[in-house]
């Protein structure tokens, strides 16, 4: 299960979504050649990636930065952009260019800062922009709670499109990472599950004070929780594979 579209188009054009797009697909390219030699990609990786052990004893803090830039194969990059499409340009139309841009750094320092303090001696270096996204989609859910979301159900043979509120699609994603968090052990590598679930409230609780310029829940009653310019319809808003009758 995953989003593949909003209903509400940013109102003017995303300039900053599709730069930041347009940068981690170039810096992706830039590299992607060398991702079968293990000496080069560990030493890519090394100069770049975050590596908690290094930044608890006070080096390579500007990895909090390039690491957000960095992705581990095209699937990575792939959903990380996805999601950042999707949620991205209304927070920068709500925003502007300049602030939201601020906005998406200080998510991803803030959710890789959440990392190093939930494994300091981890040598397992850290890559990939979802902290930032993260951060990206708890602004969203705080702004656009009831925002719609169409959503592809894949289970083996039965696929569909389904359309929900953001809060529910936007929860469910959260709790999965909590969840994540709690059971998985951030020495050992894979999905850094704190980065996620810490950049999700930072980009949450650095929208307060626009949630609040913007009258706060005055401000959901006179959106309705969606974004605030006409909704998008789509013609196809649903899709199933055809049914097999029993003979």
């Amino acid at each position: 299960m995953f989003p593949i579209r909003d209903h509400n188009p940013s109102g003017r054009t995303p300039f900053v979504v599709y730069t930041l797009m347009a940068a981690n697909i170039l810096i992706f390219l830039s590299y992607v050649g060398i991702m079968e030699d293990v000496r080069l990609i560990n030493k890519l990786y090394f100069d770049y990636a975050i590596i908690p052990a290094r930044i608890t004893d006070g080096y390579g803090l500007e990895t909090f930065v390039t690491s957000m830039f960095l992705h581990g194969g095209w699937m990575h990059l792939a959903g990380n952009m996805l999601f950042l499409w999707i949620f991205g340009d209304n927070l920068e139309d709500e925003m502007g260019h300049v602030l939201f841009f601020v906005f998406y750094l200080l998510a991803g320092i803030g959710a890789g800062l959440i990392h190093v303090i939930s494994a300091p001696d981890s040598v397992v270096p850290t890559i990939g922009a979802s902290g930032a996204i993260a951060g990206v989609m708890g602004g969203y859910l705080l702004l656009f709670p009831k925002a719609r979301v169409d959503i592809l159900l894949i289970l083996i043979v039965y696929i569909r499109i389904f359309t929900i509120p953001a809060f529910v699609m936007l929860g469910v994603w959260l709790g999965l990472q909590f969840f994540g968090s709690l059971s998985s052990n951030p020495d050992q590598g894979g999905v850094a599950y704190w980065a996620h679930t810490g950049g999700f409230f930072v980009g949450l609780i650095l929208c307060v004070p626009i949630w609040l310029r913007r009258g706060g829940t005055a401000f959901w009653n006179r959106t309705h929780g969606h974004p605030p310019h006409p909704e998008h319809r789509y013609k196809l808003s649903q899709s199933r594979i055809p049914k097999v009758p029993r003979k």
